[in-house]
């Protein structure tokens, strides 16, 4: 009943944000043809016409994504992954957030109305959040993996104080996040500056936190591999794609794509609002969207469920109860596309100003 009303909530505060920013989009003259210079519209926030075919695709291979991960929640467990699940396309009786493959339904209105700014914001608000319920299910996974073959001992932190830490620390950075590009939307140079400096430094401090994380599973599994060799060759005699292994294989995988993802978005900010990535369609899809792809891809065929027979954890409640944060974090991440929002339709002077 709370996530509803909180999600009511949201949904309400991102209509009047949007409405307003339209408002004010309006008000800056648009060209006549928005197909014949997107590069130099004042009014197109991508600077391009999105790829309908491409758009296509991945919206496509999501939803597919999304649903089989859904079936295999029923029929194989690994309930401790359905934030995973919620991040693609779904909602939880308690919570729920925007989802990734709806992201790329929006680019398709975006296509044919490339100077909607609440197009955008609702599109960006959706792919840019998503990721934060796939790096929460893996921050779950290692918990569940270590407490699976009995080797919570070899884990750098209490597994239960790993999760919430970690994905406290991804709301909060997320918010960091909403405060600077809400600074960098100030008509004062200077201001705007440090607005994309704390921008750039949330950003950044998020990256950090998950090569820590990957830092801290590599060392687990390197202790596991030298001192616990009776663990480590455990499914020595069972098939491959019932070997433990194999998941610890899976989210190494999926560890990988997220972080080429964060990465690309730290060096997306780092170039201002202007910048090479941040206008760029190809950038885009081989920065953000296959590698994301490739991490949700690889629970496909090695969904956690089938190697994890003890679903009971305490990390599977952490992550529950933390990602109502995360509806929180998402007020302000609206706000700051809103503030955004308000001064787009200049961009030849935001956006100048704020690369700057």
């Amino acid at each position: 009943m709370a996530g509803s009303i909180i999600l009511a909530g949201t949904l309400f505060f991102l209509i009047i944000l949007v409405t307003s920013a339209q408002a004010v989009n309006n008000s800056v003259i648009r060209p006549s043809d928005t197909y014949l210079d997107p590069q130099n519209d004042p009014c197109n926030a991508l600077e391009y016409i999105a790829n309908n075919t491409l758009t296509a695709v991945a919206f496509v291979y999501v939803l597919l994504v999304a649903l089989i991960q859904t079936c295999q929640v029923v029929y194989n467990r690994g309930q401790f992954m359905l934030s995973m699940v919620i991040g693609e396309y779904s909602t939880l009786q308690s919570f729920a957030c925007f989802v990734y493959a709806f992201g790329f339904a929006f680019r398709f209105t975006l296509h044919y109305s490339p100077d909607s700014l609440w197009i955008f914001i609702s599109e960006d608000l959706m792919i840019v959040l998503s990721p934060c319920f796939f790096i929460a299910a893996n921050y779950a996974l290692l918990g569940h993996l270590a407490g699976e073959i009995d080797c919570n001992r070899h884990v750098l932190l209490s597994v239960r104080w790993l999760t919430t830490i970690f994905i406290l620390s991804d709301v909060t950075t997320l918010v960091i996040q909403a405060i600077g590009a809400s600074l960098a939307t100030s008509k004062d140079q200077s201001l705007a500056s440090t607005g994309l400096h704390i921008l750039l430094a949330g950003l950044s401090t998020q990256l950090f936190s998950y090569i820590f994380f990957c830092a801290i599973y590599a060392r687990f599994l390197y202790k596991v591999y030298t001192e616990k060799r009776d663990v480590w060759m455990r499914d020595s005699k069972q098939p491959w794609y019932n070997d433990w292994r194999t998941l610890a294989a899976a989210l190494a995988v999926s560890c990988i794509g997220l972080l080429i993802r964060s990465v690309y978005r730290v060096v997306e900010a780092s170039q201002g609002f202007r910048g090479n990535l941040s206008t760029s369609e190809t950038a885009f899809y081989l920065g953000d969207t296959i590698p994301i792809c490739l991490a949700i891809l690889v629970y496909v065929a090695f969904w956690p469920g089938r190697f994890i027979k003890n679903s009971s954890h305490p990390s599977s409640s952490v992550t529950l109860e933390v990602s109502h944060a995360h509806f929180i974090s998402l007020v302000h991440y609206v706000d700051r596309r809103h503030q955004q929002g308000a001064v787009i339709g200049a961009r030849g002077g935001f956006r100048l100003q704020a690369s700057s």
